[in-house]
């Protein structure tokens, strides 16, 4: 009887060991695995936008009168350029387009946070003067994301702006807005962009 003790103990003390090893490889493995999926998920942005440097033909839609239940779209045709700054850490974009309902002139500054690893795009075009809020985000399986909170008509909305359909030779600009909280989106601003090739070094 004694000698089965001894034996029950000693299987025991086995799988008690077992285990206690078992723990401390799993909490030694705990931090290189966080460490590991950090840097997969910290992407190094800045040349995320390197693909839009150059001259574009752009056509644009622009729904005139957003969260008003209107489907009244109007269209215009012109030129964006993108130019790179701080060796595409930064990067100035200048529309200009034309339509039946007039001129359009836009600026938009986009600055990498390399720290946070976003973007922000700051816009503003001739007509106002001014930035506005600016829209933060990233990239990510070749789509960009960038979303921001702000008064429209005195209520506070939400906003996306996506860039999409990337190509070496075209891409597509879209903004959305939402005013019930990110529950439905409406689109007011559709881009096509096309390169003109031959203009790219001109720009960068």
């Amino acid at each position: 009887m004694q000698k089965h003790l001894r034996i029950y103990l000693l299987l025991l003390g086995l799988s008690v060991a077992l285990q206690g090893s078992q723990c401390l490889a799993q909490r030694a493995s705990g931090p290189a695995q966080s460490s590991a999926q950090n840097a997969r998920a910290a992407h190094d942005g800045q040349h995320d936008f390197d693909f839009e440097i150059g001259t574009w033909k752009s056509h644009l839609k622009r729904l005139l009168h957003p969260l008003t239940g209107s489907t009244t779209w109007v269209e215009y045709d012109g030129t964006t350029v993108v130019r790179k700054v701080w060796n595409g850490r930064a990067n100035l974009v200048e529309l200009e387009v034309a339509g039946p309902t007039g001129h359009l002139e836009g600026l938009s500054l986009r600055l990498y946070n390399p720290q946070a690893h976003q973007w922000s795009l700051n816009f503003s075009n001739s007509s106002g003067g001014t930035l506005s809020q600016p829209t933060v985000g990233e990239f990510k399986d070749g789509r960009g994301e960038f979303f921001d909170q702000e008064s429209f008509d005195g209520r506070v909305i939400l906003v996306r702006f996506v860039i999409s359909d990337i190509t070496p030779n075209s891409c597509r600009l879209e903004q959305a807005f939402s005013n019930d909280g990110g529950a439905t989106w409406e689109v007011n601003w559709i881009a096509t962009d096309t390169r003109i090739k031959g203009e790219a070094d001109k720009a960068g």
